[in-house]
């Protein structure tokens, strides 16, 4: 398929990249599982070798061949002047292109455990930066998968995926129901739940013996985890600190515990 020049910004086949929200992307029409963005050619290309499918591809005009290199003949690649395309998205394409991708159908719990020794419970965490963040640690540290709860950010929104620069792509994760399911599926698995908290009775990391198989839950910004979550854990551990202070960002805390577990 040649590269399609845009002429007019109601063209339909444009309607992916029209001023869409998440939450719009995740209802997409014409889809299974809806879409997500993928900005920039990394991110693209690590989406690909996820084996996710593009739709569409959204290039300035210096990254169009870039772009059909990538996804071949068979997807369309739009482009038009900068002006033109911000006009369309709502913000400048300054990664030189982006792609509506297909979402794949999340696997089950129950596959992500089947191999995995180390895995990171993210509970209601909120702020896709953080989310990406996480993803990213999780990526270079050392984990096999993440597991979310239903109020947890999306890791496919398009923030939380540039700011793990396109990780969440590449590290297995999906969705937890509540904490009396997650805690029989983790316990069935062999898995000791450590969450990372604030309580009188938290062991120091520098304490912990992690087992063979842990499950570190991490809580939301600002009140952390919930009384469910901390009465799921086999242990409660904190990361030990000075000067009187007593969190760090729930990413960077993320960063920190992982390299002291890994």
């Amino acid at each position: 398929m040649s590269v399609i020049e845009i002429t007019d910004l109601a063209d339909p086949r444009l309607a992916d990249y029209s001023h869409q929200t998440d939450v719009a992307l995740k209802k997409a029409r014409g889809t299974e599982h809806g879409l997500y963005i993928a900005e920039s050619a990394l991110v693209l290309e690590r989406a690909l070798r996820a084996g996710h499918r593009p739709r569409s591809v959204l290039a300035l005009g210096n990254t169009v061949e870039e772009a059909r290199a990538l996804v071949g003949d068979d997807v369309p690649v739009f482009s038009g002047p900068p002006e033109l395309l911000e006009q369309l998205t709502g913000y400048l394409l300054h990664r030189g292109l982006i792609a509506a991708m297909q979402r794949p159908a999340l696997p089950t719990p129950e596959s992500l455990l089947a191999g995995a020794t180390r895995v990171i419970v993210l509970e209601n965490v909120v702020d896709p930066t953080n989310v990406g963040a996480i993803f990213r640690s999780v990526g270079a540290i050392g984990a096999d998968a993440v597991l979310v709860t239903p109020r947890c950010s999306d890791p496919f929104y398009r923030r939380a995926i540039r700011v793990s620069m396109g990780t969440v792509l590449q590290v297995p994760w999906t969705r937890l129901g509540d904490w009396p399911s997650t805690r029989r599926l983790l316990a069935a698995s062999g898995f000791h739940i450590a969450a990372l908290a604030l309580t009188p009775d938290a062991v120091s990391l520098r304490d912990f013996v992690a087992p063979e198989r842990l499950a570190l839950v991490l809580g939301t910004e600002g009140e952390g985890l919930t009384p469910e979550a901390i009465a799921a854990a086999d242990t409660v551990v904190q990361i030990p600190m000075a000067h009187g202070i007593d969190s760090l960002n729930v990413a960077a805390a993320s960063a920190v515990a992982m390299w002291a577990l890994a």
